[in-house]
């Protein structure tokens, strides 16, 4: 079953009238410093007006400072008396843990990410049989998901891509929309485990446990060269990015989905009876879509 990601949190945070009921949290790591965790609070909660934000027993408001934050409880007190305080209705993006398949746009896309990163963006390890052509262990990540194409076109991302290999290709599928990962990473950034701060000098986030030590690195500058008319799109990084606030602090959280079905398992079976049974649907679009589901 998928674990909830509320489980680990070592920070919480509250509105100050109802100081035992969390309105969400977050499982700290480095990265996070108290001006990171101010303006990532502001993606989740909202308020009727200004409204500061207090270590539970200190005597005065968090500063956004590069200072690191600290585990513990947080309470939101807001400016004005009868003022309110509540948690957005937006949504995260579900999305499938995914693989690279072999019809001719998406192996398009793998071969100009390998082409443009040649080494997983977030470790930094180089691909030291490139030139064989050996990525066994290292894929093209979609960071808008494939399985999500209507809502990408609906909200005009296709402005962003500028560069297509060949005119006629969907632009989910330029590889300004892709970045190389170790194979066990990327499907860490499909879970928004971790996730790119385009806003932080392209710092590196985790909001689990952080397993690879990728916590407080920076995205690597072959594919973000501003003269490389194939780098990365910031605007996908920044939604990438929002997702996983969403994901990690909202509430309790999203779950995270189970990707390890061993043969002959009921693969359909555990996909409706988890919690989230829609996934179903991003399981399905990136199977008709093509043979090839992307990132």
């Amino acid at each position: 079953m998928p674990e909830n990601r509320f489980q680990l949190r070592n920070v919480h945070f509250y509105d100050v009238s109802r100081p035992e009921d969390p309105l969400g949290g977050l499982y700290l790591n480095p990265s996070v410093s108290a001006r990171k965790f101010l303006r990532m609070l502001g993606m989740v909660v909202h308020a009727s007006c200004p409204y500061r934000v207090w270590f539970r027993g200190s005597e005065s408001p968090l500063t956004p400072t590069a200072e690191p934050l600290v585990p513990g409880r947080y309470d939101i007190v807001c400016d004005s008396p009868g003022g309110k305080i509540w948690l957005t209705d937006e949504r995260y993006i579900a999305r499938i843990c995914s693989s690279t398949g072999s019809t001719t746009v998406n192996r398009r896309f793998r071969e100009e990410v390998r082409n443009r990163d040649g080494k997983c963006v977030i470790t930094g390890i180089v691909n030291p049989v490139a030139f064989i052509d050996e990525w066994t262990t290292f894929k093209a990540a979609h960071i808008f998901p494939l399985s999500h194409e209507e809502l990408f076109t609906s909200v005009d991302y296709p402005r962003y891509v500028t560069y297509r290999p060949v005119e006629t290709d969907r632009a989910i599928n330029s590889c300004q929309n892709g970045l190389l990962m170790r194979s066990h990473i990327h499907k860490q950034f499909d879970s928004f485990s971790f996730s790119i701060d385009p806003d932080d000098d392209y710092k590196i986030t985790c909001f689990q446990v952080d397993m690879d030590e990728i916590d407080g690195r920076f995205l690597d500058p072959v594919c973000r060269d501003p003269v490389d008319n194939r780098k990365v799109v910031d605007d996908f990084l920044r939604w990438h990015f929002r997702q996983a606030v969403l994901s990690n602090m909202k509430g309790t959280g999203e779950p995270n989905f189970e990707c390890d079905f061993p043969d002959g398992s009921d693969m359909v079976g555990e996909i409706l009876s988890g919690p989230r049974p829609h996934r179903m649907e991003a399981e399905l679009f990136s199977r008709l879509n093509s043979a090839d589901p992307g990132s």
